[in-house]
C-alpha cells in the first residue's frame, strides 16, 4: 500500500468535494413535503437542517476571509435552499482554491463548519429513511470525488446497494 503526504488545504478541498457528493445524493429527489419532516418533538425539521448547513458555509467563507460572521437563515422552499447550499459550498471551495492565504487554519475550518455539515448530511439521510424515501447506500471509497467539484452536479454513483 502506498502512502502520500497531502497539504492540509488540499485535504480540506477533498473533504468539501466529498461533502458535495454525499449531500447531492441526500438532497436530490427528496419526497414532497420533506422540508417539514422531523423525527419528533424538539428536533429540527429537514428544512431547518438544510438552512443551517447553508449558514455553516456562509460562516466558513467568512472564517476563510479572516472574519467571524454568523447569520441564521430561516428555511425556505426546499429547492431554493438546496441551491443556496451548493452556491455557498462553491463559494467556499473557490476561496480554498484561491492563492491568497486563509484567514484561519484548514484544520479549524474542517473541525468547525465542514465536520458539522457532514454530521447534518447524515441526519438528513436518516430523516429520508424515516420519511420512507431512503437514499441508496454506496461504497464511497469507489466514488468519483474530485477536489474542486462542489456543486450539485455530481457524477453517477459507481457501486450502490440497497
Amino acid at each position: 500500500m502506498g502512502s502520500s503526504s497531502i497539504a492540509s488545504s488540499d485535504l480540506l478541498r477533498h473533504c468539501v468535494a466529498t461533502l458535495a457528493y454525499r449531500a447531492s445524493k441526500v438532497l436530490r429527489d427528496a419526497p414532497e413535503g420533506f422540508s417539514a419532516y422531523c423525527a419528533g418533538g424538539g428536533t429540527r425539521t429537514a428544512g431547518q437542517i438544510l438552512a443551517h448547513i447553508g449558514d455553516l458555509f456562509d460562516w466558513a467563507l467568512s472564517l476563510a476571509n479572516g472574519e467571524h460572521t454568523w447569520h441564521v437563515t430561516p428555511p425556505g422552499e426546499w429547492q431554493a435552499d438546496v441551491d443556496r447550499f451548493f452556491a455557498a459550498l462553491q463559494r467556499f471551495e473557490a476561496r480554498l482554491a484561491a492563492p491568497d492565504p486563509l484567514g484561519t487554519s484548514s484544520e479549524r475550518l474542517f473541525q468547525g463548519p465542514v465536520a458539522d455539515a457532514l454530521t447534518h448530511v447524515g441526519q438528513l439521510a436518516i430523516l429520508r429513511r424515516l420519511a420512507g424515501a431512503p437514499v441508496k447506500g454506496e461504497n464511497y471509497y469507489k466514488a468519483e470525488i474530485t477536489a474542486g467539484r462542489a456543486g450539485a452536479d455530481q457524477p453517477a454513483p459507481r457501486v450502490e446497494f440497497d
